[in-house]
């Protein structure tokens, strides 16, 4: 179907958007424009605002609007566990959890030689520096459970231990509701490896 040329670019910027297919963008197009106008002005100024005033945390990496951010800048958080992980929504997953009251450090990314991304375009530098100030004593790698997540755990493992710092990851295996017959082999095996007494 042919729109007029403001929505059929509103279209196209939605369908850019992760997650969003054609369908979707027209759907959220449609209701951007069946709202009021103060309602599609709210929505620009709080893209604008989040892109002018969000920034990275100079410490964790992690999205603030305050340098340094609110956790690495809490003094209830224990200082002395540092959990690594690829981006800042992987901060917020953890963050929901609430069962985890150490300091992040994000990546910016993972290991993929396919992409042309090695170590030294993520920011492990800056990780190494807050672990060799000495007061970091567990480093835990929550890199997703993909190719590239795991050689990225390893690559950080290997250059992390000499430091004297504990590494340790995060456990993977059959998601709470799963059924076992789904499960595929690396899961299972996965499951297996973390199993704990209970």
């Amino acid at each position: 179907m042919q729109y007029p040329e403001p929505l059929a670019k509103l279209v196209e910027e939605l369908n850019k958007l992760p997650g969003i297919g054609p369908k979707t963008a027209q759907r959220l197009a449609f209701h951007i424009l069946g709202g009021t106008l103060e309602d599609a002005e709210k929505l620009a100024e709080a893209i604008l605002e989040a892109k002018r005033n969000i920034k990275n945390c100079s410490i964790c990496g992690n999205f603030t609007d305050n340098d340094p951010c609110r956790i690495c800048r809490n003094v209830h958080r224990d200082q002395s566990i540092i959990c690594v992980v690829e981006n800042a929504r992987d901060v917020a997953a953890i963050e929901r959890s609430r069962e985890f009251r150490g300091l992040y450090h994000v990546l910016g990314g993972v290991i993929s030689p396919v992409d042309g991304i090695g170590p030294d375009d993520l920011t492990i530098d800056k990780l190494l520096k807050r672990v060799q100030k000495g007061s970091v004593k567990e480093i835990v790698v929550a890199t997703n459970p993909t190719v590239e997540g795991e050689a990225t755990a390893l690559y950080l493992s290997r250059i992390l231990k000499p430091l004297g710092v504990n590494v340790t990851r995060i456990a993977h295996g059959i998601p709470v509701g799963g059924d076992l017959e789904y499960a595929d082999e690396v899961t299972l095996a996965r499951a297996f490896e973390g199993r704990r007494e209970i």
